[in-house]
């Protein structure tokens, strides 16, 4: 019989607004450690700044421990207090690059190879080949992405919606354990994914993965509804057994209880950081401004970080490897 899993990624709903490791508020020092270090790497092209010429001797530190407890921790960090005002969006896309360093290794996000992927709505219809979640403002459902630490930094925010919900993963299995754990049987079993329509580097259109996994009793957790549903809807897939359908359902039910999940609302300068195999987030539907440059816009890192967890052989396909702590992830570049 399948046992809860227990400890600091645990968290449900409004407990984690009570912990520690929720948020950072950068002092004033924190912030011009940032503009040094930018001014002392404007010669560099983005890709060329690390941690190691992205100097941030007050910060680092800090930004190490934030490292450790998004993958020993709850997962998830808010940072606050940068003044994004003060700088142009090619410096923000800078120092957000630069700060990131520090928890992580940027991979692509796009079949161009992009690692720096804008999050805004680019008046892309249902239906169409290249639209993705991220560039419309429809709300989005539960999801992960498909690396091990996701960040956002928020530039503008919309006129009225674009709140943020985040749910601890980990939290969403013991609950179906309670209350369904006919259900995990499914669950912990691969489904069918279909790769993305912007994600061409692939051999195959396909690829299968768990929702739930364990590997050396390490839990972890990969959903993304949208490329399921897509997959089954193929006719060389498999159909859906009734029960598959009802775990997925139930998946998003859980999730999308209010006393579970915690909503916020990111403010230009924000930044959030996540632990995709141990929380979903998903944001809800947003009106923009009419002025194109007060319209919702955020900057998205996925990171690969060296003291990830290692992954069942069966997430192998999907994110190119599954030992701790290796460069995995991201799409495959054409």
């Amino acid at each position: 019989m399948p046992k809860p899993v227990i400890g600091p990624a645990a968290w449900i709903g409004d407990e984690l607004l009570e912990r520690d490791d929720w948020t950072l508020t950068l002092a004033p020092q924190a912030i011009n450690e940032l503009e040094a270090a930018l001014d002392d790497t404007l010669e560099l092209e983005l890709n060329e700044i690390s941690s190691e010429n992205f100097q941030l001797s007050t910060l680092g530190p800090m930004l190490a421990k934030i490292q450790h407890q998004l993958e020993f921790g709850s997962g998830a960090t808010l940072i606050q207090g940068f003044p994004a005002e003060r700088f142009s969006e090619a410096q923000i896309e800078r120092i957000f690059w630069g700060l990131t360093t520090y928890i992580g290794t940027a991979v692509s996000q796009s079949a161009k190879g992009d690692r720096i992927f804008h999050v805004r709505d680019e008046g892309f219809r249902v239906g169409q080949p290249q639209a993705r979640g991220p560039n419309t403002r429809k709300r989005l459902s539960f999801h992960t992405d498909r690396c091990d630490v996701i960040g956002f930094m928020c530039l503008q925010q919309a006129k009225s919606g674009g709140v943020n919900q985040l749910v601890s993963s980990v939290s969403v299995y013991n609950q179906i354990l309670a209350e369904r754990p006919d259900l995990l049987r499914v669950l912990l079993s691969p489904y069918y994914y279909k790769r993305h329509n912007v994600d061409t580097g692939n051999e195959l259109p396909y690829c299968q993965q768990p929702i739930f996994s364990f590997r050396q009793d390490v839990f972890a957790s990969a959903y993304l509804r949208v490329l399921i549903d897509r997959a089954y809807q193929d006719n060389d897939v498999p159909p859906l057994t009734p029960l598959q359908l009802e775990a997925l359902d139930f998946v998003d039910e859980v999730a999308a209880r209010p006393q579970m999940h915690i909503e916020f609302r990111q403010e230009p300068g924000d930044i959030v950081l996540l632990n995709n195999w141990i929380t979903y987030h998903r944001r809800t539907e947003f009106t923009d401004y009419e002025e194109l440059a007060r319209r919702r816009h955020l900057l998205r890192v996925w990171l690969a970080v060296p003291n990830s967890r290692a992954l069942d052989e069966m997430f192998r396909a999907n994110y190119g490897a599954v030992e701790a702590g290796a460069i995995r992830g991201g799409m495959n570049p054409q």
